[in-house]
């Protein structure tokens, strides 16, 4: 019993270092972010410290949060959803490539990466300028400029630019670690490719999807440098209406509303996505 309240107390130490880091630059701000949230605002935008519920009785009324939020949310999810489709075939071809090439494929495509975020968002807006790249090749070719700047499509388009390696190195990662001859058995017993894909192929590697897709949803519903750089008003998200309440307008204690409201519904959310997509137990069978 000794022995064991001594290794117990050796393993709180040794964990020390990290409760207390999660402690200070999450618990610590969270706390902060609920106390603010049932406060009320002054006249002049500070915090008037009187406990109160009604900045989310506000919040249950205003229908310019929810459609930002839904907006936001169906953003994230297109994104996510173009990023899957685009990453998976991406990252079977470099998981199918011999080890030598691995390496050079995965740098090519993290190296764009390793830019400055603003420039590669400020690089799509030369891109989808009315008078950017894209409009000077069309009118080049006599063809009508298209209005890409300040849209949804523009917000999109570099949403998924900038989350494709979180999609590509989860992917990769399960794809890798796949046994291939698993899909030439499947070929013998008689199943073509979309089946063999669906019943053997697929289910091995939805661990990596539900990573990526979690890596690429969680940031993108709540950008707010992109939609606001490429989206005016028409990609006015739900990160917009934050940096709003926080800094543009300040109403600190409603904004610590909707941060927790839409933390709640991400979570609840993010769940709901580990329940419907949990892996397959070994040796059951996937169909």
């Amino acid at each position: 019993m000794l022995r064991s309240r001594q290794e117990q107390r050796r393993a709180w130490w040794q964990a020390s270092p990290a409760a207390i880091w999660l402690g200070l630059f999450f618990l610590a701000p969270l706390a902060l972010i609920v106390l603010y949230s049932l406060q009320s605002r002054a006249n002049d935008g500070t915090v008037l410290w009187t406990w109160t519920w009604a900045n989310y009785a506000q919040l249950m009324r205003d229908s310019a949060f929810w459609r930002t939020l839904w907006l936001s949310i169906w953003i994230a999810v297109v994104v996510t959803a173009i990023t899957l489709v685009i990453s998976y075939p991406l990252a079977y071809f470099i998981a199918t490539r011999p080890r030598r090439w691995r390496i050079v494929l995965l740098f090519g495509i993290m190296i764009p990466f390793w830019t400055n975020f603003l420039v590669r968002i400020y690089a799509w807006k030369v891109l989808l300028g009315n008078a950017g790249v894209i409009n000077q090749l069309l009118e080049g070719l006599g063809m009508q400029p298209l209005n890409l700047i300040n849209s949804r499509l523009a917000v999109i388009l570099a949403l998924i630019y900038g989350e494709l390696p979180y999609m590509v190195l989860p992917l990769y990662a399960a794809l890798e670690r796949f046994d291939h001859t698993q899909m030439e058995a499947a070929y013998d017993l008689g199943a073509n490719h979309w089946r063999a894909f669906r019943r053997v192929m697929l289910p091995q590697t939805m661990a990596g999807i539900t990573a990526g897709a979690i890596l690429v949803f969680i940031p993108t519903v709540g950008t707010f440098a992109v939609s606001d750089i490429l989206g005016g008003t028409e990609g006015f998200m739900i990160g917009n209406l934050l940096d709003l309440h926080f800094r543009t307008t300040p109403n600190w204690p409603y904004g610590s509303a909707i941060s927790m409201i839409f933390m709640l519904m991400l979570l609840g959310a993010i769940w709901l996505y580990f329940r419907v997509t949990k892996e397959v137990p070994d040796g059951e069978n996937p169909g």
